[in-house]
């Protein structure tokens, strides 16, 4: 019998989004253009489309724990990403799972706001991601308002990325991948990347006219892919940083909005 290729595994611990753009299915799409079998650890339901976020309903950390047990114990990842985390009991219940299985690299997609303004994270658990979360990481992928709360300072300008990146990994010991597409007077998208050895800076012509939903989502899922396929940290963060440029380019519409291509190439 002829002997059959195996998927890598990546897991992502995220909310699902009901407008099929961001979150969890968001990663699976990505996932599966990048070769990996992507499983799942659904952290909250929203209500949401591209325009809005309607509602909110959190799992039970309980219901937290069992997918992760699951999941591990048939479907062992190579490598996790987590997206939006909402609330301080899930947050230390996914801490208190990793903490014991420290073997996967761990991609820290800090899921705040979403793209409409809407709050996907409270703000009592903003703490449990700095104190608690962020140390486990590999990699932390923070956007400018996300950096922002993190570090509680302004940034707005492509030298405060910079230093963002290094701050956040003197403070917590991982890598950092600061990103810059909503600084919106800059005409290329940059991003700012930084491990305590290497300084990357990533950049692509910020494309006009396109409204987008689930860029990163879809960017540390790519990441978290490169990952699970043994790539280096630094080339997954630039085959990403590819990836995500080219599903935006060749975006398209699903009724009245703009949503990603997630077919590689």
């Amino acid at each position: 019998m002829r002997t059959r290729k195996s998927f890598p595994i990546a897991l992502s611990i995220a909310g699902s989004d009901s407008g099929g753009g961001a979150g969890i299915q968001a990663d699976l799409q990505t996932f599966s253009a990048l070769g990996v079998h992507g499983t799942t650890v659904i952290t909250c339901l929203t209500a949401q489309n591209p325009r809005q976020v309607i509602g909110v309903q959190a799992a039970g950390s309980d219901m937290v724990r069992r997918q992760l047990e699951a999941v591990f114990a048939e479907l062992p990842p190579r490598a996790i990403k987590t997206g939006m985390l909402y609330r301080t009991e899930i947050i230390m219940e996914v801490v208190r799972f990793l903490e014991r299985r420290r073997q996967a690299p761990l991609v820290v997609d800090p899921v705040m706001v979403s793209t409409s303004g809407a709050p996907l994270l409270e703000p009592a658990a903003i703490e449990a991601v700095r104190h608690d979360l962020m140390p486990l990481a590999a990699l932390v992928t923070p956007n400018v308002d996300e950096a922002v709360l993190l570090l509680e300072r302004p940034l707005r300008a492509p030298a405060d990325l910079r230093e963002a990146a290094r701050e956040i990994h003197r403070r917590w010991g991982c890598a950092a991948l600061v990103k810059g597409g909503h600084l919106r007077h800059l005409r290329e998208a940059v991003d700012f990347f930084y491990d305590g050895r290497t300084e990357l800076l990533l950049s692509a012509p910020r494309i006009p006219g396109l409204s987008t939903h689930g860029t990163g989502c879809t960017y540390s899922a790519a990441i978290a892919a490169g990952l699970a396929k043994g790539e280096s940290l630094i080339t997954a963060v630039r085959r990403a940083k590819t990836f995500i440029t080219a599903a935006i380019a060749q975006s398209r519409r699903a009724a009245k909005h703009f949503v990603l291509n997630w077919r590689e190439g």
